[in-house]
């Protein structure tokens, strides 16, 4: 059995109205029989369709339930999801925003279960763009480049009282970079990367991390009166 949040949103389109003997159906249908207009469709794995088709397909507004609580709410286009809808997960996340044929993709709001919000632009399923992820527990954010669900490229990491900006590869800062104190001085650096092959695993919330060395380089806009041997104690590091 799928459990993955890419069965969900897949739909059940095995199931699909030119089959017509399967399911139940309550509603409108055009002069050659297809399902058109208004309906209500019940598939023969207990999952739930309300809305409008066009054609025999699902097409406009509508509502799918699945038989285990996930639940798609929003725009289908020719059977699928696509245009603005909300998806509500089993394991209690939630995405808000632009579908393009059942997938997630455009700009999108992201509610992990755990809290974790990550707001931005969507391809393929992945966070793919420009995009905020936020930490629910620290409140930490990182603000700038994804590429197929990574920190990639230009971005900086936000903690209460200090930034860090630089460059970021799969998932961790890497290169030169300089964090940003409230209280007015700048630490420039460098991180020295150790790379580890995770192999491919379904895309989560990007983590905390340790395997990452900063090199610290110079102090400007304060006095030195900082250890520079070693960056903040709280300095943020992603892992998968």
């Amino acid at each position: 059995m799928c459990l993955s949040r890419q069965c969900y949103d897949a739909g059940s389109e095995e199931f699909d109205d030119e089959q017509g003997s399967l399911g139940e159906y309550e509603g409108d249908r055009n002069e050659a029989g297809e399902r058109h207009g208004q309906g209500k469709a019940v598939l023969p794995n207990g999952d739930t369709y309300q809305g409008a088709y066009e054609n025999g397909k699902r097409s406009g507004q509508g509502t799918y339930k699945f038989k285990n609580g996930a639940r798609y709410i929003g725009e289908w286009y020719m059977g699928l999801k696509h245009g603005q809808g909300i998806f509500y997960y089993p394991d209690g996340s939630k995405y808000e925003g632009s579908w393009v044929d059942d997938q997630r993709q455009g700009h999108g709001f992201y509610t992990y279960p755990n809290g974790d919000t990550y707001d931005g632009e969507w391809l393929k399923h992945h966070r793919h763009g420009q995009g905020t992820y936020t930490y629910h527990d620290s409140g930490s954010q990182y603000m700038g480049s994804w590429i197929m669900g990574k920190m990639e490229s230009a971005g900086e990491i936000i903690h209460l009282n200090h930034r860090y900006k630089g460059n970021f590869v799969n998932n961790n800062p890497s290169g030169p970079g300089k964090y940003v104190f409230d209280i007015g001085c700048e630490q420039h650096g460098e991180y020295l990367q150790i790379d580890q092959d995770k192999g491919d695993t379904e895309e989560v919330e990007p983590a905390l991390n340790t395997t990452l060395k900063w090199k610290p380089k110079a102090l400007t806009g304060f006095p030195v009166w900082a250890n520079e041997n070693s960056a903040p104690s709280d300095q943020a590091v992603v892992e998968e």
